[in-house]
């Protein structure tokens, strides 16, 4: 029998509980530079489909920060594949694409602006002022490729 996990199912179970669904530190640097620029939002999104990390719903704006492996991105790190127990990942990332997808249709069909923040963009030296343009509706300063740091439709 190939052992293909370095650790024991408990231990590994113990790290899986150590991953957080919110305050993770994207999003603590995302809320940070949306403070300094003096962007008030709310936090958790309950109500909405998707329920987006912040919320400014007077500029009905929903911004989803995205870690790139945990959401299937096109960068290297999204595209990484796990070789432990890889039919269960690729089915779950699979799954949390089709989510994040209906969840932005959901939201821009009421009327919402969606930007999606991944996790690698985060690290363009410009990125801080093209989340900002992207908040404040400046839509031509937020890239739409899917590979930028903030992407926002329009």
């Amino acid at each position: 029998m190939e052992k293909t996990d370095v650790f024991t199912p408990e231990q590994r179970s113990a790290v899986m509980r150590r991953v957080k669904g919110r305050d993770t530190a994207p999003e603590l640097t995302v809320r940070r530079i949306l403070r300094a620029a003096g962007i008030g939002y709310r936090l958790g999104g309950a109500g909405l489909p998707g329920r987006p990390d912040l919320v400014m719903k007077g500029r009905r704006t929903a911004v989803f920060v995205h870690g790139c492996f945990w959401h299937g991105h096109d960068c290297p790190r999204g595209a990484r594949k796990p070789k432990a127990n890889a039919d269960y990942w690729s089915g779950k990332i699979g799954r949390n694409r089709a989510r994040d997808a209906a969840a932005r249709a959901a939201l821009e069909a009421s009327g919402w602006r969606v930007i999606t923040v991944w996790e690698c963009g985060m690290k363009a030296p410009d990125f801080a002022d093209r989340l900002v343009a992207g908040v404040r509706g400046q839509a031509a300063a937020v890239s739409a490729t899917a590979s930028s740091g903030a992407s926002s439709p329009g």
